[in-house]
């Protein structure tokens, strides 16, 4: 006769199947919507941020000892109380997933801005590619040190390697489908924890030798609470991985819903639900952290936690197996490596959104860096050597994965102080104890564990080089995507369209120099061009902002200055900016325009440099060089004269 535990087991285990199912078919149909809630969203975030519940506490044990939990408290209090604030403002700084780099971009602007863009650049792919490798190597540690893996899956550093391969396979396949069951893996991995944390804490009372040894070896170590604090303070850069996932939380804000009111331009509904998932993804990693350093601290051994032994890299799974037996320690396994082989899903997501929003409109990455297969095969090819660096060792890799979580919390920190500096004062002082902290904590961690700022100073060194390479490959691109003529310059057009001649005449007058009768002078009799041949039209282009490469929209504007027409617009660069008139002005007219300019003094090399970055130098060749590569067809391409 079936007992009466024996029914309710069967009942609850035949709920959680039509729960998990329902889930992934609840998931699967939101994923076809372009937002979902909040709380999906959260489970999207969370696949990178959870995930880190698989190898923290073997880490912060190593880091601290049996100051763990203690130090782990500290970490909680600054997860809630620094990180957390700077993450909501970043998100109501950024609603369409910007996040703290772009704010730091907007805010100072110009080269600056984009050189500081740059090296955060090379700490966020630093950050994303530690995860993916860090990831895939604790999810080897959990098949290996797993009682029924079988011998030949004991091969750690082959595994990590076929979970890499396996994770660009499906990106250079499509995403879209798999990424729809982060639901309910994350959701199903939340449970298994909460299942070995509540049996945890049921399980201590039974243990109170196994607290009093651990509270006998804390004093005994550290003396008093005081001196515990202090050391847990200083101990708190090598415990940030237990801190990662904010800037994805943000970075996937379009994909939450918000309100059907919503403004546009700050839809206040979608940063309100992302404030609510960003504050409760962070609780319950708080809670689960909090309650699993204190657990694994004291029910494990200390020397299951050194390199190779059974709790190293998995000491959540060391409980499950030990405690509820080895059917359920590998359904734990088996959700423990889900979820880390999506969490570098994740990372590699958030590196293929950030590179081609920021390398190709700098001019810094050749136009196939926006598509995806390419960045996926470069990605993967960069995480095997990483692994193979660090040996698929998940201990090893925690120094340079704190180092680029810590610098992006900086610059979250030191965006949002900068942001309310001017106008909200009273602000100042919430953000900027925080990022004092965050800047503390970074150069702390750099310090002692320098193979972070090694990894990220070889991409940034990388980004920069190739950056270099490619703005000077793509100098002669046209950039500009349209042109808009007023009224005022499209009758200077008309007019000279209709003229006797036909002809239209272009002369380039540089913004404020001489004026416009002893220019025209000038270039009539150098080009001994008389007047009845038709007057000129001038051409003056405003220097603006030269670290921009693209231009969407370049607007001419008309003027009548003395008698003379003059068309005035504003570019980045220059050359590029008259050739995009010119062809304009051909297709519009149907007649080849000519234009007009003076010979550049002084060393060509120099101007070439000041071309690249500042948008102007040898202007009468480079326009006549971007022209002839974009119309290879001379009777068809814009006149240039020189004299």
């Amino acid at each position: 006769m079936t007992s009466n535990l024996d029914r309710r087991s069967v009942s609850l285990q035949n709920r959680f199947r039509r729960w998990f199912f329902h889930g992934i078919r609840e998931s699967h149909k939101k994923a076809s919507h372009h937002q979902s809630h909040w709380f999906q969203v959260m489970c999207l975030t969370g696949v990178d941020y959870f995930s880190s519940l698989g190898y923290a506490p073997g880490i912060a044990f190593l880091a601290a000892g049996v100051l763990s939990p203690i130090a782990t408290v500290i970490l909680v209090l600054l997860t809630l109380v620094g990180a957390l604030p700077v993450y909501c403002r970043v998100a109501d700084e950024s609603p369409f997933g910007q996040g703290s780099i772009s704010m730091l971009e907007r805010l100072l602007g110009g080269w600056k801005g984009k050189a500081l863009v740059l090296c955060l650049l090379g700490f966020a792919a630093t950050d994303f590619i530690i995860t993916i490798t860090l990831s895939a190597a604790d999810a080897s540690a959990h098949i290996v040190q797993s009682p029924v893996a079988p011998m030949w899956m004991h091969d750690k550093m082959g595994l990590t390697m076929v979970l890499l391969i396996l994770l660009g396979a499906v990106f250079l396949i499509g995403f879209r489908e798999a990424i729809s069951v982060s639901f309910a893996i994350v959701s199903l991995y939340l449970v298994l924890n909460a299942v070995v944390v509540v049996y945890g804490l049921a399980h201590m009372p039974g243990e109170i030798p196994k607290i009093n040894d651990w509270v006998a070896r804390l004093f005994a170590r550290h003396g008093n609470p005081w001196t515990m604090i202090g050391l847990s303070v200083l101990l708190f850069p090598k415990l940030a991985l237990g801190m990662s996932g904010f800037e994805t939380g943000v970075a996937v804000m379009p994909l939450v819903r918000g309100e059907d009111d919503d403004d546009p331009e700050h839809p206040q509904g979608r940063i309100r639900n992302t404030r609510k998932l960003l504050i409760t993804a962070a609780f319950v990693m708080s809670v689960f952290l909090l309650i699993t350093s204190f657990l694994t601290t004291v029910l494990i051994p200390e020397n299951e936690f050194a390199p190779n032994g059974s709790a190293n890299g998995r000491a959540i799974s060391y409980l499950a197996h030990h405690f509820l037996g080895h059917a359920f320690g590998t359904v734990y396994d088996i959700s423990s490596i889900l979820i880390l082989w999506f969490a570098g899903a994740s990372a590699m997501t958030g590196l293929l959104n950030l590179v081609p929003r920021y390398l190709p409109r700098y001019g810094m990455a050749p136009e196939w860096a926006r598509a995806t297969r390419p960045l996926v095969v470069f990605f993967t090819l960069v995480g095997g050597i990483v692994t193979w660096w660090f040996n698929a060792d998940v201990d090893a890799q925690g120094g340079a994965y704190a180092t680029g979580v810590l610098v992006l919390m900086t610059s979250a920190a030191l965006a949002c102080t900068l942001s309310v500096w001017a106008n909200e004062k009273a602000k100042r002082w919430l953000f900027l104890p925080i990022c004092l902290v965050f800047v503390y904590t970074s150069i702390t961690n750099c310090i002692e564990r320098p193979e972070g700022l090694q990894i990220a100073s070889l991409f940034i060194l990388t980004i920069f080089l190739a950056s270099l390479i490619s703005r000077a490959a793509r100098a002669t691109e046209l950039r500009v995507q349209r042109i808009v003529l007023d009224d005022t310059a499209q009758s200077f057009i008309d007019e000279a369209k209709g003229s006797f001649l036909g002809q239209i005449r272009v002369l380039a007058h540089r913004p404020g120099g001489t004026d416009y009768a002893s220019k025209e002078k000038e270039a009539r009799d150098t080009h001994s061009i008389q007047t009845p041949e038709g007057n000129f039209i001038f051409l003056e282009v405003s220097l603006k902002d030269a670290s921009d490469f693209m231009e969407d929209c370049l607007e001419v504007r008309g003027y009548v200055v003395d008698g003379f027409q003059v068309l005035r617009c504003a570019s980045p660069a220059i050359p590029n900016a008259i050739a995009a008139i010119l062809l304009h002005l051909r297709d519009y007219t149907n007649t080849i325009p000519n234009a007009y300019f003076g010979w550049t003094e002084g060393n060509p090399i120099g101007y070439i440099f000041k071309y690249i970055f500042f948008g102007e130098g040898e202007t009468a060749p480079v326009t006549r060089e971007i022209l002839r590569e974009l119309e290879a067809n001379p009777k068809r391409r814009p006149t240039i004269h020189v004299g």
